[in-house]
């Protein structure tokens, strides 16, 4: 018998957060994050990461423990989830993994290996002179022509992942999609119960809403202009969700109204793309978002029986 491990997953502000904290109170679990932006120190208001008192004691792994200047891959996650899930194990307790990074998540129940490949800097220079002189929408059809099944999961505005395809490819002479199959072939090592948190359309936009005017109410801004103060270099995740267009609202590239109105609406496409990847694994446990939490655990506890 594998050892179970719990998987709940879903697009931001969807509530995992709060779910997780109480099933693991319930049933002796510990946390292990698959949030790729938790993971950095000093983000902390534009990546929801809970406060010590939201985690009301129950242990988590894998959040605040990288650099915002550092490079850290799918690759290095696997590793080191890997090794928290044994961590927690031979604690007796019950891991639960949580998060809304797709590959994460994936790289775990589906058992892939990502390589990590070295950044050969003058390709990546070479990428961005093509988008500043005929835009991203250029290298998202060549990225389409390469690899078509990968690029089903992302969309015309995705740099970073149409970058990725590309580089990959350039890399290894293999497409994203190749390497997947090929290393998909390793059992996995263990029974993993996926869950993933639902909502109604515009009630989760309402969240996300709600949660990005909070994050501005409680100092975003400020937290972002202490980071570009404590960083030499421009620190690579700054180019996540919320932070770039912090960035962009204090080089006077936006006001503060579009600045705002600009990370909803980014936060919202990105949620629905959440949504989109997560719906692709059939044997995935849907839970209501707007039920009870107490109902909710009693479907994960019967989920894993």
């Amino acid at each position: 018998m594998k050892p179970k491990v719990i998987v709940i997953c879903g697009p931001t502000a969807s509530g995992k957060t709060l779910l997780s904290i109480e099933l693991a109170k319930k049933i002796n679990g510990e946390i292990i994050s698959a949030d790729s932006m938790q993971i950095y120190k000093d983000m902390n208001i534009g990546t929801a990461k809970p406060t010590k008192e939201e985690m009301q004691g129950i242990k988590h792994y894998l959040i605040d423990f990288v650099s915002p200047d550092t490079r850290y891959s799918v690759a290095q996650y696997k590793k080191d989830a890997k090794k928290s899930i044994k961590e927690v194990l031979n604690k007796g307790k019950t891991p639960i993994i949580v998060g809304g990074t797709g590959l994460y998540i994936d790289s775990l129940i589906y058992e892939i290996e990502y390589n990590d490949i070295e950044i050969d800097e003058n390709y990546r220079n070479e990428l961005k002179k093509i988008k500043d002189k005929k835009g991203l929408e250029e290298l998202y059809n060549i990225a389409l022509k390469i690899d078509p099944k990968a690029m089903e999961k992302i969309s015309n505005n995705d740099e970073k992942r149409i970058m990725r395809i590309l580089e990959i490819y350039h890399t290894t002479g293999k497409t994203k999609t190749e390497q997947e199959i090929e290393s998909r072939k390793k059992p996995v090592e263990y029974d993993y119960r996926v869950f993933a948190l639902n909502w109604e359309r515009q009630d989760l936009y309402s969240r996300i809403n709600k949660r990005v005017d909070i994050m501005i109410e409680k100092g975003l801004v400020e937290e972002v202009k202490y980071i570009l103060t404590k960083y030499d270099a421009f620190p690579t995740a700054m180019q996540g969700l919320g932070y770039k267009e912090v960035v962009n609202y204090i080089n006077n590239i936006y006001t503060k109204e579009e600045m705002i109105e600009k990370i909803k609406m980014e936060t919202r496409r990105y949620a629905k793309r959440q949504l989109t990847w997560f719906r692709k694994n059939k044997e995935t446990i849907w839970l209501d978002g707007k039920d009870d939490i107490q109902n909710n655990i009693n479907i994960i506890l019967e989920g894993i029986n």
